[in-house]
């Protein structure tokens, strides 16, 4: 059983780099706008939902990398070894 090539990490890190950074100034932003005395209770549930979506997203990016990882490995030909249709079956004259 042939194993599923890994995806570049540092290209996974760059890809998600501008994600990453919008997610944590949305973060700072809902802390930074809840009333004082009520920054938990004003911010925690955006605060929550903006990291779980960020979470799905790099989750998902993540496969699809892997996945593209695989693609990009596959040989339409099939392996090196194989037959070939022309080297296969009887010649007739």
């Amino acid at each position: 059983m042939e194993r599923l090539p890994k995806m570049l990490v540092p290209a996974y890190v760059e890809a998600m780099r501008a994600d990453f950074e919008q997610v944590m100034r949305k973060v700072a932003e809902a802390v930074n706008h809840a009333p004082e005395g009520q920054v938990i209770d004003a911010s925690e549930e955006r605060v929550r939902d903006l990291l779980g979506e960020f979470r799905a997203r790099a989750y998902q990016t993540a496969m699809q990398m892997r996945v593209e990882a695989a693609e990009a490995a596959f040989s339409p030909g099939g392996p090196p070894d194989a037959p070939t249709q022309a080297g296969q079956g009887h010649k007739f004259a």
